[in-house]
């Protein structure tokens, strides 16, 4: 028979059976679509820029998950980029550049306020401060403090920690630390992070994090220990002592029921403090609450068993018991006083606010939930705001050395939570979604307000200025918005809005361009060429002037397995050099990003993989995409061919497989016995790159490919086998003996400095039979 092309419809399609997409392809993994032709993506390297903080973070380049990124250049010429994680807030001077740590601090102690305790052979160090307000993971850097009296010396005290756990209200521990150049012959350390330095040769039997050593010299380098105790560390640090707390740290993962859009909205706001039900079942009516320990929770309060919140006037110890209780605060239905298990949870709740009640901010309230930053440029500054928390403002600095923290927003009625920051385009606004409305501490969710124009610090309405505010209408609560052509589109979780800038007296109006709509998350839509796609709850969108539902081959296969629970974790970014658009979500199994979908808007096809990463950014004022990996590494994208974030770099592993195709719609079985390759190793940096091309073959379409079906074939080589032929860029033609009733092909690459692109590669098959 004459020869075959091998030549299918571009993008995957998964909306039907592999048989019924004949012709097309069926799956894929880092693979996209470039005029018609499969070809491999682009590889990453990794930013070199690291922390400039003395507070190292454990791995990569910063502290926390990423979940921001902003890039602007100032009249300066210098290359900005915001970057807000879980934990911190960073802003970094050009490609390489280090991290500059700006995060605001939530309040400074008075000198003297703050006291250590320390343990005899530990390196635990216990902190005492009144209404610390702190919870386990926050930062608080310690100035004034002098020497407990022996190995935690006042270089020891005076840096930042992260809080390791608190035990109350008034007490939290740290761990000890000090960094070489700075050890004390004789103390006792333990290793906390490597870096540059030579443990060895200070003593150490090994350079290995938690290896125990006495210093022998103060040692070099980047790297870090924790020193223990002695005998003579009885003091207190004396009474200078003052903390700065930064502000309270996020979640890495969305908590059901908890902050905004759930508890802080209606629900209780857990702390750090545990314990259990003891002595027995709890009925409906005690109102005396046993449990296995109350150290740690406050003398009055709220406690958390279940769904119920139990307020409570006291407590005692031996028996270990709440008292003067009231059952079922607030609470109807599942939150109704009701019978526990013992050994039942029992949480510190420092708050309660009734379901549908406006939960007010707290620095402990945003701190249970995941944490989401939203921020834009302000001229050469910055304004960023932590969802659900204030609004903050970095002032650039005309040393490019000096970074500066950022500094909370308080006067002239400024917001005091604010779920979603921008600055518009149209006479530079600065708008603020999901807020406190004038002279309340209750957040509206579906209250939008801005300031006046060109001046961020006043946002009282007078007939002065253009400061003002609107309540939307349709929904619960405002998700995002994003900048288009001449508008700002607002989602709320049911309904479309359009603002647009209509000037004095009105100054912003709304209108509703749809309802019965979803958006997926607060970072799920784009806007390119002023079009707007975004990622709903059950499929895709798009508006160019009117809302549509956007046409995704792909749909059953994302939506299918998606970890919807974890929905604000998911983001949206561009790939403008290959007209794309990317969506990152978790799978069902997953509570990280682990998956991505694309849609190229050009060739209006889709496509899919699997890659981990946190944001994804893609900025015309840097050479290539920037995304964020869960290692704390910020990576270019379309650079080179291989995985970067590794030394030595590591392979890419791509693929792209097509649909079954058969012979006569399967009549007969065929049997191929020659392949011609076409494709292309252009751009690939190996010698001799190479990829495999595999022919699947099966018998029925509930067949697996590559296994035999009675009746089998009787041949020295089964032919029901699927064979894997590696492919070089002066191959001619592969010879292979494969048999099947339909068979799907594959196209993979696994090996170092490879890039392929796919041409109309051609086999030979001829009718085998009909069995």
């Amino acid at each position: 028979m004459p020869l075959q092309k091998l030549q299918f419809r571009p993008g995957v399609n998964r909306e039907s059976t592999t048989l019924t997409n004949e012709g097309g392809w069926f799956e894929s993994d880092k693979v996209r679509f470039r005029s018609g032709s499969a070809e491999k993506i682009g590889g990453w390297i990794a930013d070199t820029g690291l922390s400039n903080a003395a507070l190292a973070p454990p791995t990569g380049s910063f502290w926390g998950v990423c979940r921001s990124l902003w890039n602007w250049i100032t009249l300066s010429s210098y290359n900005l980029l915001g970057v807000g994680t879980d934990l911190k807030f960073y802003i970094q001077n050009g490609v390489g550049g280090a991290f500059n740590d700006v995060t605001p601090i939530r309040v400074t102690t008075a000198a003297g306020d703050v006291t250590f305790a320390a343990t005899s052979g530990s390196t635990t160090l216990t902190v005492t401060d009144a209404a610390h307000g702190a919870q386990a993971g926050d930062f608080v850097t310690y100035s004034g403090a002098s020497t407990l009296g022996g190995a935690i010396t006042a270089l020891v005290l005076n840096r930042e920690y992260q809080i390791a756990t608190v035990t109350s209200n008034n007490k939290y521990t740290i761990t000890s630390r000090a960094s070489a150049g700075g050890f004390v012959i004789g103390v006792t350390y333990v290793i906390a992070s490597i870096g540059t330095t030579n443990f060895v040769a200070i003593g150490a039997a090994s350079n290995t994090v938690g290896v125990v050593f006495v210093a022998t010299g103060v040692g070099s380098g980047t790297g870090t220990a924790s020193p223990r105790a002695n005998g003579s560390d009885s003091g207190n640090g004396g009474g200078s002592t003052v903390g700065a707390y930064q502000v309270t740290t996020g979640s890495a993962v969305y908590t059901q029921s908890l902050g905004w859009g759930a508890g802080g909205w209606g629900g209780a706001v857990l702390g750090a403090v545990t314990t259990a039900v003891s002595g027995g079942t709890l009925s409906s009516s005690n109102t005396t609450v046993t449990v296995t320990s109350t150290t740690g929770f406050t003398a009055t309060g709220n406690i958390l068993i279940d769904s119920e919140t139990i307020s409570y006037t006291g407590k005692t110890t031996s028996p270990d018991t709440f008292t003067g209780c009231t059952r079922g605060v607030d609470g109807t239905g599942s939150g109704a006083a009701t019978t526990h298990a013992s050994g039942s949870t029992v949480t510190q709740s420092t708050t309660f606010t009734g379901w549908g009640s406006p939960a007010s901010y707290t620095g402990v309230s945003i701190g249970t939930q995941l944490r989401l930053w939203s921020q834009a440029n302000y001229g050469e500054d910055l304004i960023f705001n932590p969802r659900g928390g204030g609004l903050y403002y970095w002032n650039t600095n005309a040393n490019p050395n000096i970074f500066d923290r950022g500094t909370l927003l308080t006067t002239g009625d400024t917001p005091d939570i604010c779920n979603f920051v921008m600055v518009s385009d149209a006479s530079r606004f600065v708008i603020c979604f999901g807020v406190n409305d004038y002279g309340s501490a209750a957040q509206n969710p579906m209250l939008v307000r801005w300031s006046d124009q060109e001046n961020y610090t006043s946002w009282t309405p007078a007939i002065t200025n253009q400061a003002g505010s609107y309540t939307l209408s349709n929904g619960s609560t405002i998700i995002t918005a994003r900048q288009s052509r001449q508008e700002i589109l607002v989602w709320t979780d049911s309904a479309l809005y359009s603002m647009q800038y209509l000037g004095p007296p009105y100054v912003w109006g709304f209108q509703i361009l749809t309802d019965n709509i979803s958006i997926a998350g607060p970072n799920t839509a784009i806007t390119v060429n002023n079009i707007t796609y975004w990622m709903g709850a059950d499929k895709f969108y798009v508006y160019s002037g009117r809302i549509e539902t956007l046409p995704c081959t792909l749909r059953s296969y994302v939506y299918d397995d998606i970890n919807m629970s974890q929905s604000f974790q998911f983001f949206s970014g561009t790939n403008e050099g290959f007209n794309e658009v990317w969506w990152y979500y978790c799978s069902a199994n997953s509570d990280t990003v682990d998956r991505y979908v694309v849609y190229n808007y050009l060739e209006r096809i889709w496509y899919y993989g699997t890659l981990a990463r946190s944001a994804w950014y893609d900025s015309p004022l840097r050479t290539a995409p920037m995304a964020m990996t869960y290692g704390n590494q910020l990576v270019y994208h379309e650079t080179g061919m291989d995985d970067g974030t590794t030394n030595p770099p590591s392979p890419i592993v791509a693929y792209v497989q097509s649909s079954d195709f058969d012979i006569g719609d399967g009549h007969n079985f065929g049997f191929v016995w020659r392949i011609i390759p076409d494709v292309t190793f252009d751009g690939s940096s190996a010698i001799a790159p190479e990829l495999d091309f595999t022919v699947r073959p099966r018998q029925f379409p509930g067949s697996n490919y590559g296994t035999e079906n009675a009746p089998a074939v009787t041949s020295t080589q089964s032919y029901a086998n699927q064979r894997t032929y590696n492919v070089q860029q002066f191959t001619e033609q592969v010879y292979v003996r494969v048999r099947g009733r339909q068979m799907a092909f594959k196209v993979s690459s696994d090996t170092l400095g490879t890039a392929w692109q796919l041409g109309v590669p051609r086999i030979e098959v001829r009718p085998d039979g009909r069995r």
